[in-house]
């Protein structure tokens, strides 16, 4: 786990969405690596592939709404050497491609990378068909995966970077709305290595992809209140970076998580099972409950679906109670 500089909300400055920041990356590390080639399933515009597309037109393909096939040709490209990126919105690139994720990339662990976007419900007023919200339960199945989740720009440019010089199958995904900068440009990220955002021993609170920004948020609200608040940017979901969620656990004797995804089956839960194996701890989940959201702003969805800081302070308020439950002496 590496430390970060702390930063105050006053200090946060609005980004790029990490779609975007996702389809800038591709194109300038298009200009390094020739093997790179990018499959569209008819979004380009709104996925920013069309960056690349304008750059390297002879390494981009278009397949039409047909994101299994699509898939099926990444396969086929990567068995040949290529590096293919293959990008649609998440409802749609994981569950119409899953059996061709499952039978032609993750089976026989070939190099391909699947960048998602428009991911969770901040997608918006599109409405729940268009909202990805089981993603990660479904790809975090797939046996060889890695599965990240960034938190801003930043993070995204050096995720899909690590993706490239990765080689088997690897998962990013990315939001639509533009979101606050965390971090300072020239920080490093590693698959499976954990961020610390906020330092504290009362509680932790583990996030991933926008719920990074309200779980700082809500630290910063408890340590008015006197509660010192630990934060985690868990920016890879598969492998989770186990040392770091243990440490938080064992030094702070409660855990939160927050994520923009389906409780079952999700981030919290792989926690939940690593809790559960490595070091049991009062645990609670933010994140979509056993539901389809609705069509609002991204931010009354956030809010209705309890995705917003001052749920994650309530959140740190109830597992802290929690800790201070006497626990059985077997454990």
């Amino acid at each position: 786990m590496s430390d970060s500089t702390v930063k105050t909300k006053l200090e946060f400055k609005m980004g790029m969405a990490t779609r975007e920041a996702f389809g800038r990356a591709l194109a300038e590390l298009g200009k390094e690596n020739q093997d790179i080639v990018v499959l569209d399933a008819d979004l380009s515009k709104s996925t920013y592939t069309n960056l690349f597309a304008k750059e390297f037109p002879e390494r981009f393909f278009s397949c039409g709404i047909s994101e299994a096939n699509m898939v099926g040709i990444a396969a086929g490209l990567a068995a040949s050497g290529k590096i293919p990126f293959v990008s649609s919105f998440a409802c749609f690139l994981i569950c119409k491609g899953f059996d061709q994720f499952r039978m032609s990339v993750a089976y026989p662990g070939f190099n391909v990378k699947a960048v998602a976007t428009h991911s969770g419900i901040s997608i918006g007023e599109d409405g729940p068909s268009q909202q990805g919200i089981e993603d990660i339960a479904l790809v975090c199945a797939l046996p060889g995966f890695i599965v990240s989740v960034p938190a801003d720009e930043i993070a995204t440019r050096a995720l899909v970077r690590r993706a490239v010089e990765h080689r088997g199958p690897v998962y990013v995904r990315t939001g639509r709305p533009k979101v606050p900068i965390l971090y300072s440009s020239d920080e490093e990220f590693q698959f499976g290595v954990a961020k610390k955002l906020a330092d504290g021993s009362d509680a932790a609170v583990l996030a991933c992809g926008l719920e990074v920004v309200e779980a700082v948020k809500a630290a910063e609200i408890c340590q008015a209140e006197g509660i010192r608040v630990r934060v985690l940017d868990v920016h890879t979901v598969k492998p989770l970076d186990e040392e770091a969620v243990v440490a938080a656990a064992r030094e702070c004797g409660t855990i939160v998580t927050a994520e923009e995804h389906l409780l079952d089956g999700g981030f919290g839960s792989r926690v939940a099972a690593l809790l559960g194996e490595r070091c049991p701890t009062p645990l609670e989940r933010v994140g979509i409950r056993d539901t389809y959201a609705e069509s609002a702003t991204p931010a009354e969805l956030m809010d209705k679906y309890g995705l917003t800081a001052p749920h994650i302070v309530a959140a740190i308020r109830r597992a802290l109670k929690k800790k201070q439950i006497p626990r059985p002496r077997s454990l």
